[in-house]
């Protein structure tokens, strides 16, 4: 199975850790996020993966070169972000005639079970599930509204005006179909505003109860240090 692992980021809000490293090589626990997210991949069946690479490439390339451990990793370059929908969009080639695959925001941990959320997308026929938690703040998030069957009837990045707390994780699998929807007169379109609002009605989310963390600013990376659990 294929998973696009999105770490094309700049990550300002962690600087100054990032002025010379990616965002997805900052350690956690003396771990790099990266090759976390490689041990992720392979536990939960996922033999392909497309990382984007665009500040700091070259440290993401040797790393991937050097940490493959039997993954097959595809490289893709952006000297200008194409956005992260921008991403799905320019290599949906690569995804071939495969019925679904993952996309994974790379400055996310978890210890997900990865098997598990894939069972239900299927059982669900959805075009895509997501992730979904719990967050104080969700005026800062993706936010969903779900029926009782947990279909998601509303997606709103950064709503100014809330209708949940559930907020999308930066974990989906899909199938290929979605890319479809995505918008060709935006130049750096976004999952979040430009792809996902289209999917009400025809996704599902999936609740995530283990441990998550979105490392996103420097103090949710001080608390991974101490809170991430590894995977257990």
């Amino acid at each position: 199975m294929k998973a696009f692992l999105l770490a094309a980021g700049h990550g300002t809000r962690l600087k100054p850790l990032t002025d010379n490293l990616p965002k997805c090589l900052v350690p956690v626990a003396g771990k790099p996020m990266l090759q976390i997210w490689f041990e992720i991949c392979r536990d939960a069946g996922i033999t392909e993966i497309l990382i984007n690479l665009h500040a700091h490439a070259d440290q993401v390339r040797d790393f991937a070169a050097q940490h493959a451990g039997g993954l097959n990793i595809t490289l893709s370059e952006e000297p200008e972000l194409r956005g992260s929908a921008g991403t799905l969009r320019a290599n949906r080639p690569w995804l071939g005639d495969d019925p679904e695959f993952w996309v994974l925001y790379s400055d996310v941990l978890t210890s997900l079970d990865f098997r598990h959320m894939l069972a239900q997308h299927r059982r669900t026929g959805s075009k895509a599930t997501l992730g979904v938690y719990q967050v104080k703040n969700p005026s800062h998030c993706g936010i969903v509204t779900t029926d009782l069957e947990n279909r998601i009837t509303a997606f709103v990045e950064k709503p100014a005006n809330p209708a949940s707390h559930l907020a999308f994780a930066g974990i989906l699998v899909a199938s290929p179909e979605i890319c479809d929807l995505i918008p060709s007169d935006k130049p750096t379109p976004d999952i979040g505003f430009d792809l996902l609002p289209r999917l009400a009605d025809q996704m599902h989310a999936y609740p995530i109860r283990e441990f998550l963390i979105d490392i996103g600013t420097r103090e949710t990376y001080e608390r991974a240090q101490t809170e991430w659990p590894g995977l257990l």
